[in-house]
């Protein structure tokens, strides 16, 4: 009986931890993707979502999901933005860390 106690408690604390961490990640993944958002519409500038997309080969459903922060884009995505705007992947992640609170972390410290 105690063992079964026991048990249901370590279940119950696991649950109530991981319940609270997958809380936790998606919010930090959506600073991320409202980042990215706000990132791709500073870049894209006036140029259409149409236009932009048709000259880099990403569909203008890909991008508008992006700017209104509600999918995750694929790696691939993410290279073919940063060349689109002239900048090396690298140099597309520091203007993403621009909309970014200071010192953001994904992991947990």
């Amino acid at each position: 009986m105690i063992i079964c106690k026991t048990l249901i408690a370590f279940a119950i604390g696991y649950l109530y931890i991981t319940f609270k961490i997958e809380i936790m990640q998606d919010a930090k993944k959506k600073i991320i993707l409202n980042a990215i958002a706000k990132t791709v519409k500073r870049l894209r500038g006036t140029k259409s979502q149409f236009m932009l997309g048709a000259e880099f080969d990403i569909p203008s459903s890909v991008l508008s999901d992006l700017e209104r922060a509600v999918k995750d884009p694929q790696l691939t995505t993410l290279f073919k933005l940063a060349g689109a705007f002239g900048l090396s992947i690298s140099e597309f992640m520091t203007e993403l860390e621009k909309e970014l609170p200071e010192n953001f972390s994904v992991c947990e410290e």
